[in-house]
């Protein structure tokens, strides 16, 4: 049989699958993994998963669900139920009076991510995301033949995208939207409501897309988040059941955006992905009715955070930026390392610590920074420490 003749197009793809770099927090959890099959011991700190499980109203909503029987497909962009809620939820905690029709329920924020940069650009315009950062952003706009435009975050701007840095990077070469993320990931770092409306205000004055990515809310330990929604009703929301919900595995999120987009949106989702889980929405729908419970599982990592933050500079982790928010620090490891790779790969073997090296989030400074997620059990938090002790001296 003849070989088929190559097509032109292959190269182009090829070139374009190279520029998506692999996912390092995801290969430290493998490498972790395979030494855990060796019979070794691990702390793993290197993943941003709660420990707790699913609230309980969540799982036996979902077990009554199966016991059903039914668990079919639902609208495209989710049970009129679940988008209900998700507004009433806006209302209730920010203040902010929502549409129904304007929430989007998605498998996850990682499908609402490439739902709303399909919908909000064109190939090859420019998205500008911030180092350090979550580094899915750069590797799905990428995979989307979408340029993203790097904004170095500064101590002096207290690690924040700001309306300056915008503004600059803009008027070096036209930028299209921007992605910002509060609290952040890999660092915990809040954009205050001040510093959010003047993004919002910079956007529209620049007519650029304003997406707002805001997994963490919820997980703050002194000022509440506030949503880009209370000054710009024009930005694009993103937000999960992932991280406060503690519903990593069930895959559902949501996306809030202007009443335009709403149509365009479902037409994608209908192709890519029919609809999103139902199972899941049931679940996600009861988990709202569950704040005691998960409130409980928040003092946790609170008290982790205050651990960490007092014996870390203890051992020599000193540096790190502000954790205001979700359960990870950022640290910079500068005296111990200039391979933030090299260095959590020994951590791993020699000292049965998992971390994720700072170039995940940072091309540019990540290979003296490290990330530690204290999502997981306090006794994690103190074994941690005690191995580090041993193992820098």
């Amino acid at each position: 049989m003849t070989k088929p003749a190559a097509s032109s197009a292959l190269p182009l793809v090829a070139r374009r699958m190279d520029r998506v770099s692999s996912f390092l927090a995801m290969d430290v959890l493998s490498a972790a993994a395979a030494k855990e099959r060796r019979g070794d011991s691990v702390i793993h700190m290197e993943v941003g998963q709660p420990s707790a499980p699913a609230p309980r109203a969540a799982r036996e909503a979902a077990k009554a669900a199966l016991e059903a029987g039914r668990i079919g497909y639902t609208e495209a962009l989710g049970t009129a139920a679940l988008r209900e809620r998700i507004a009433r939820h806006y209302r209730d905690t920010y203040g902010v009076s929502l549409a129904p029709e304007r929430v989007i329920v998605t498998t996850g924020s990682s499908a609402g991510f490439v739902l709303a940069f399909l919908s909000l650009f064109d190939p090859g315009q420019r998205v500008a995301i911030t180092a350090p950062g979550y580094p899915a952003y750069r590797n799905i706009l990428e995979a989307l033949d979408l340029e993203p435009v790097i904004v170095p975050l500064s101590k002096a701007d207290g690690w924040i995208m700001t309306a300056a840095s915008i503004e600059k990077a803009h008027a070096e070469k036209p930028l299209h939207g921007i992605l910002a993320m509060s609290p952040a990931n890999p660092s915990g770092t809040m954009i205050g409501r001040e510093a959010l409306a003047r993004l919002g205000e910079t956007c529209r004055r620049l007519g650029l897309w304003f997406i707002s990515d805001e997994i963490y809310h919820g997980l703050t330990y002194g000022e509440a988040a506030s949503t880009a929604l209370s000054s710009d009703d024009d930005a694009v929301v993103i937000n999960s059941f992932s991280k406060y919900y503690c519903m990593t595995g069930w895959r559902i999120g949501w996306i809030v955006v202007p009443e335009r987009l709403v149509r365009p949106i479902e037409r994608l989702a209908q192709n890519f992905y029919i609809s999103p889980p139902y199972l899941s929405q049931v679940a996600a729908l009861a988990a709202f009715d569950a704040t005691e419970e998960l409130e409980a599982v928040k003092a946790g990592y609170a008290r982790n955070r205050a651990y960490l933050l007092e014996e870390l500079p203890r051992i020599g982790i000193t540096d790190m930026h502000p954790v205001d928010g979700a359960f990870y620090i950022y640290a910079d490891i500068a005296r111990f390392t200039n391979d933030s790779i090299g260095f959590t790969k020994r951590m791993l073997e020699e000292a049965g610590v998992a971390a994720t090296p700072g170039l995940d989030f940072d091309p540019i400074e990540g290979s003296h920074y490290l990330r530690l997620s204290f999502a997981g059990s306090e006794n994690d938090c103190r074994e941690t420490v005690a191995r580090l002790a041993t193992w820098l001296k």
